[in-house]
Parts: structure tokens; C-alpha cells; sequence
């Protein structure tokens, strides 16, 4: 038995969807522990690529329990739609599992977001409008509405009306909009999508998880989001509204800490981030054009350009202490086959001086300029390798480098989008 957390290291889109439908051939579960459809995961299987949002990246196994826990915001339609597109591409959903204890997403939580954004135009947090922040305000604030209250309409009604009064006073007064809804007409959709997910809900995720760890289960938990986007370790306020660090497992899911084995850190080869915030090893202009065509580098969820990088050593340190890394992934390494050399940021300096923590003030860090080494480049095309000992010398120098860095292990290392473009050390 063992149970893995996976999570991302750095601003997010690491690649941790490919990893865990990978290591899910051999877990019994796989559990969605925080987040909501501002995530995308995506997995390649042959000629098709499916960008899974809300539902856990195991679900191509037929024999492993997916898991949306209580820490995810779900968004109905977003559920359904990804429900049926799975379904017509021939995969089954009966392995899901929904717990009752999870958020929902409502149009008012779409409609501040996006408010929210647009008025605070200058300091823009860069956030994907699909309501997620605004869903968990309001479960913290103890506002919100679960699953479980939309089986039962005197208690949804009852929390839609004060929403309702609620939010659309905020967005009429303050933020400016001429927005009005029909309860009937919200509660009549909610209930209906009640109806379509109800074989899919379960009472408490936390003790379908507590008897698959008693029963010595192999167990997946899959973050969403990064590390450096994490609500208290990341780049506040650029951040997300959840915890995708492996922290996060324990209370988005109902897993005790005494049950984890594995933290396996997914990181890219280089640094992509999304929206704004500050990004020391961002570059600018050509080159960073150039990596952001070679990766690919656009949103799953938004198609968002993303901003690209060098590898950013700062960042691997203060993520490998705050998740407790076991193992490390490298993802997207061949994306700087055709770079003469790359560039790794070992420090930073910051008036005058060098360090190697990454700073809790952003606005120290803004200041903050990378101190980098330089690597010689390998130019060789390393999308059919498959044996590690086939990498070439220059490549396996830079591994070392990042393991080094990272102070774990390199387990596996991803050279393309495909299931089979994956080299294991």
C-alpha cells in the first residue's frame, strides 16, 4: 500500500495531468483534493488530447475510484459537459465519485469574479473568471452551498435568497453591472443538475478514503495549480484561493498525514507562469517567444499565452521544503533540445546581495534580479528516448543539476505529450 501526493512546484502547468494518468495504472484510487475547473489537466492517448478540469486524471483506468473531494468548488454544467465528452470518446465515468461536502459554483461567484477583475484593472490578478476565488470566499465565510444542500430545496432556497440579495447588491452598487437574476430559474437549473450527478455522490469523501487506506489501497491524491500558487506559500495576492501543496491532500480530501508515503514534485524544465505577479526568471522578446512556441505554452483552461522562463533554482528549494519532496518528475525536457545553452537561476540578488530563499514579500521579490550559471545545451532531439542511459551526457549534467537543487531523487523524466514519451530512472 502506498499513497502518493502529486503536486506542482512551480506556478502551475508542470504536467502533472500526464503524470498522474501515468501512475494511475497502478493505484486503486485516484482523489482531486482542491481547486476547480481553473485548472486543466491534459493527457495525450495516441491522437486524441483531453483536457480534464474538475475530474481526476485516473479516470481512463475502468478499475480505479476517481475522487472529487470536498476541497474542489465544482461547477455543474463544467462537470456535466467534461462527463459527456468522456463518455462520447468512449470512456466510461462509472468510476467517479463526488463528495457531498464539495462547493458549488453559481453564476453570482462568475459574475463578481469577473468584476472583481475588471475594476481593479491596474493590480489584476490575472484570475480565470470561472468563479472559483469568489466560491471559496464564500465558503469561508460560511456563505456557501455544498452538494449536499442542493437535495434539499428549503435549505438551497433559503442560502440562494440571502446570496442573491447579497451579491447582487455588491454588483450593482459597487462594481457598477446591471445584472439581475430569477431564483426560480437558478434553483430549477441546480436541481437539475442535481439529478444528473446524483449516482456520483457520495456522503464524506474522507471515509471512503480512511477505509481504502485501512484496506492497504494504492492512492493517488492530484493537485491542481502549483506551489508558488498556494493561498499561503505562494506569490500573494497572485495567487489561487485554495492549497495545491501537498499539505492540501490532507484537509481538501480527509487524509490523515500518518497515511502519506510519496510527495512526487512535478516541475518543468523551465518556468511558464500565467497572468500577473512577479516572475524573476521570466524572458522577454525573442527567446522566450521561441520556448513558448516549442512548449506549447498556452492555457489549458483560457488558451492564455504563458509567460516563459529560465529554470528557477529558488523556487525548486522553497518548494521542496514546504511540500516535503520525495521524488522529483521532470517534464518538457525536450523542449530545450535546440537552446546552445541553458540557463539555471541558482540565487537571487537583491541590493547588492545574494540569497537563496525566495523572499515572502513580493514586493522585495519584484526587486529581486536572478544570479544564473550557465549549461551547455545538448542538441539533440530527445523525443524517442526511452532508456536513460540513452540521454546524452550534456542533458543528464542538467538533470543533475535540477536533482541537485531539488535535493531528491529524479524518478521520471516526460520528453512529449504522450503516454509513451516518458524515460524512468
Amino acid at each position: 500500500m502506498t499513497v502518493t501526493i502529486v503536486v506542482g512546484t512551480q506556478w502551475g502547468d508542470e504536467g502533472k495531468g500526464k503524470i498522474t494518468d501515468l501512475l494511475s495504472s497502478d493505484m486503486d484510487m485516484v482523489v482531486r483534493y482542491q481547486g476547480g475547473n481553473n485548472a486543466g489537466h491534459t493527457v495525450v492517448i495516441g491522437n486524441k488530447v483531453f483536457k480534464l478540469h474538475l475530474i481526476p486524471s485516473g479516470v481512463f483506468y475502468n478499475n480505479v475510484s476517481c475522487v472529487i473531494g470536498n476541497g474542489v468548488v465544482i461547477d455543474p454544467a463544467v462537470l456535466l459537459e467534461e462527463i459527456e465528452s468522456l463518455k462520447s470518446n468512449g470512456h466510461s465515468v462509472n468510476n467517479l465519485k463526488i463528495s457531498s461536502q464539495a462547493h458549488v459554483i453559481f453564476p453570482y461567484h462568475k459574475d463578481l469574479d469577473a468584476a472583481q477583475e475588471k475594476k481593479h484593472e491596474e493590480g489584476r490578478i490575472g484570475t480565470t473568471c470561472r468563479g472559483i476565488g469568489p466560491c471559496y470566499v464564500d465558503k469561508y465565510s460560511r456563505r456557501g452551498i455544498r452538494i449536499s444542500d442542493l437535495y434539499n430545496q428549503k435549505v438551497l432556497r433559503q442560502r440562494l435568497e440571502w446570496n442573491l440579495n447579497e451579491k447582487s447588491f455588491l454588483l450593482n452598487n459597487f462594481y457598477g453591472t446591471k445584472i439581475k437574476y430569477d431564483i426560480e430559474e437558478i434553483i430549477n437549473g441546480y436541481i437539475g443538475y442535481s439529478h444528473a450527478i446524483k449516482k456520483y455522490v457520495i456522503e464524506d469523501s474522507s471515509y471512503l478514503l480512511s477505509e481504502a487506506v485501512s484496506n492497504r489501497k494504492n492512492i493517488l491524491m492530484e493537485g491542481a495549480q502549483g506551489t508558488m500558487l498556494d493561498v499561503d506559500h505562494g506569490t500573494y495576492p497572485y495567487v489561487t484561493s485554495s492549497s495545491p501543496i501537498s499539505g492540501g491532500a490532507c484537509t481538501g480530501a480527509g487524509l490523515s498525514p500518518k497515511a502519506i508515503d510519496e510527495i512526487l514534485g512535478v516541475v518543468k524544465a523551465y518556468v511558464t507562469r500565467v497572468g500577473g505577479g512577479p516572475f524573476p526568471t521570466e524572458i522577454k522578446g525573442s527567446e522566450g517567444d521561441k520556448l513558448r512556441e516549442i512548449g506549447h505554452e498556452y492555457g489549458a483552461t483560457t488558451g492564455r499565452p504563458r509567460r516563459c522562463g529560465w529554470f528557477d533554482g529558488v523556487v525548486m528549494r522553497h518548494s521542496a521544503k514546504i511540500n516535503g519532496l520525495t521524488q522529483l518528475v521532470v517534464t518538457k525536457l525536450d523542449v530545450l533540445d535546440s537552446f546552445d545553452t541553458i540557463k539555471v537561476c541558482i540565487a537571487y540578488k537583491y541590493k547588492g546581495k545574494e540569497m537563496k530563499e525566495f523572499p515572502s514579500d513580493i514586493y522585495k521579490l519584484e526587486e529581486c534580479e536572478p544570479v544564473y550559471i550557465e549549461l551547455p545545451g545538448w542538441k539533440q532531439d530527445l523525443s524517442k528516448v526511452k532508456d536513460f542511459k540513452e540521454l546524452p551526457v550534456n542533458a543528464v549534467k542538467y538533470l543533475d543539476k535540477l536533482a541537485e537543487i531539488a535535493g531528491c531523487r529524479i524518478s521520471m523524466i516526460s520528453v512529449g505529450p504522450e503516454r509513451s514519451q516518458i524515460i524512468r530512472v
